[in-house]
C-alpha cells in the first residue's frame, strides 16, 4: 500500500473492503476507463461487479439488506472508485446520498420498501434540486407541488440529474405552501418513482436525453421535467407531517455529498500523483530522469502535501458525522479544499507529462477534464467559503 492517503483506526472489515475496491478498481475499471470515457459509454461490466460486492447497500442497515457500514467507509471507497474514474463514483453518489435520506428520513414503510431494493441495486437513486435558473440558490427554485384533495400534483424542470435515466427514485426538492414564514419551511422533498430510460418514464415525468459534457462521461447527467406528475402524500420524504422540511432534509444530504465530492477529489488527486511520478522517474531530459530535476522534485512534493491535507479533513468531516455531529463546516471545508487541490495536483501532473499530457492517449488528459466539474458540484468554492464563514462567525461571535 502506498504511503499517501492512508487512514489509521480502520477496523479490519474497513481494511478488507478497502482492499477489495482498490484490487477492483486496478483490475477493473483502470484498465477499461479511457475507452469507456472517450466512447461516452455506459459502464454496465463495471456497475454489475458493483452490485455483486454488495456496494449499492453499503450505508444501509443490515437489516434492510445492505452492508451497513459508515460514511468514513464509504467515503473511502469514493475515493478508490474515484482513483479508477471519476464516473463511476458518480454513479454510486447519488445513490448513497437518497438512501442516506431515506434511511435518516423516510417513513417505515418508505424504508422497508425501498431500502432493499436499493441495497441490491436494483432500484437505483437520483438527488434533484437544481434548476434551469437555480443552482447554488435554492430558494430560487420554481418547480411547485400543490395540493388536491389527499395528492399533489408537481409542475416545473429539474437540472443535473447524474443518474437521471438509469434511477428509479428521485429525491426532488419542490415549493409547498405551507404558510411558513420563511422560503425554506414552504419546500418539500418528494420521493418521485419511475422507471429507468428516457422519454415519460412515469406519467408526466419526463427525462430528455442526456447532457453532452466536457469531462464526467459515461455516467448520464439529464433534465427532469415534471408535467402533472400527480403522487399521494406518501411521496413526501418522511410521510405527510414532513411536508415543509425538505429544504432541512435535503441539507442533511448534501452534507454527505459534500464529503463524497471531497473523497472524489481526493481519489483523483491520487491517480495524477501516481502517473505523474512514474512518468517522472521514465522520462529521461539532460541525461536524466525528469524526478531527479529538482524543480519536479519540488511539485511532488507539494502534490503529495496537497493530498496528505485534502485526506485528513475529508476524513474528518466523515468521522464527524459518523458521530452524529454536524459537520456543515468541516463538510464544507473538506470539500473546498479538497477540490480545489485537486486542481492544482492534476494540472501539476499534466505539466510533468509536458506535450504528451495534451494526447488523448494518455489518462491525464482525462483527469484534466474531470477535475474542474469538483470545483462545481455540490456547491460551488464560493458557496463553501460561504457555509465556512458563517459557522465560523457564529463560534466566534462577540
Amino acid at each position: 500500500m502506498a504511503r499517501l492517503a492512508q487512514t489509521p483506526g480502520l477496523t479490519d472489515v474497513q481494511q478488507s473492503i478497502l482492499e477489495t475496491v482498490r484490487d477492483f478498481a486496478d483490475k477493473e475499471i483502470i484498465p477499461n476507463a479511457q475507452r469507456l470515457e472517450h466512447a461516452d459509454e455506459y459502464p454496465t461490466d463495471i456497475l454489475d461487479g458493483m452490485r455483486e460486492m454488495g456496494l449499492f447497500g453499503l450505508t444501509i442497515d443490515e437489516e434492510y439488506g445492505g452492508l451497513g457500514e459508515s460514511l468514513l467507509t464509504y467515503a473511502l471507497v469514493v475515493e478508490q472508485l474515484s482513483r479508477g474514474w471519476m464516473s463511476i463514483s458518480g454513479i454510486v453518489n447519488t445513490h448513497f446520498i437518497v438512501a442516506y435520506l431515506i434511511s435518516q428520513h423516510g417513513s417505515p414503510e418508505q424504508k422497508a420498501r425501498l431500502l432493499p431494493q436499493m441495497a441490491t441495486g436494483e432500484v437505483r437513486g437520483a438527488f434533484s434540486m437544481s434548476e434551469p435558473e437555480t443552482g447554488s440558490d435554492v430558494s430560487a427554485i420554481k418547480s411547485r407541488a400543490v395540493r388536491d384533495g389527499d395528492r399533489y400534483v408537481l409542475n416545473g424542470q429539474k437540472m443535473w440529474l447524474t443518474n437521471g435515466a438509469y434511477s428509479s427514485v428521485v429525491a426532488t426538492l419542490v415549493k409547498t405552501d405551507t404558510g411558513a414564514e420563511s422560503v425554506y419551511g414552504n419546500m418539500s422533498t418528494f420521493l418521485l418513482e419511475k422507471e429507468p430510460g428516457f422519454g415519460e418514464t412515469a406519467p408526466g415525468l419526463t427525462i430528455p436525453g442526456k447532457i453532452e459534457k466536457m469531462g464526467y462521461k459515461g455516467v448520464e447527467t439529464t433534465e427532469m421535467v415534471l408535467d402533472g406528475v400527480t403522487v399521494p402524500d406518501s411521496a413526501i420524504l418522511g410521510g405527510a407531517d414532513q411536508v415543509g422540511r425538505g429544504f432541512y432534509q435535503m441539507m442533511d444530504g448534501i452534507e454527505v455529498g459534500r464529503v463524497n465530492v471531497a473523497a472524489r477529489a481526493c481519489g483523483i488527486s491520487i491517480r495524477a500523483f501516481e502517473l505523474a511520478v512514474s512518468y517522472a522517474q521514465q522520462r529521461k531530459t539532460f541525461g536524466q530522469p525528469l524526478a531527479k530535476h529538482q524543480a519536479i522534485a519540488f511539485k511532488l512534493a507539494e502534490m503529495g502535501t496537497k493530498i496528505e491535507a485534502a485526506h485528513a479533513l475529508m476524513v474528518n468531516a466523515a468521522r464527524l458525522k459518523d458521530a452524529g455531529q454536524r459537520n456543515d463546516v468541516e463538510a464544507g471545508m473538506a470539500k473546498l479544499l479538497a477540490s480545489e487541490y485537486c486542481a492544482e495536483v492534476v494540472q501539476e501532473a499534466f505539466r510533468i507529462h509536458g506535450g504528451y499530457g495534451y494526447s488523448k492517449e494518455y489518462e491525464i488528459e482525462r483527469l484534466m477534464r474531470e477535475a474542474p466539474f469538483l470545483l462545481i458540484g455540490e456547491g460551488t468554492s464560493e458557496i463553501q467559503k460561504t457555509i465556512i464563514s458563517r459557522g465560523l462567525l457564529k463560534e466566534y461571535k462577540l
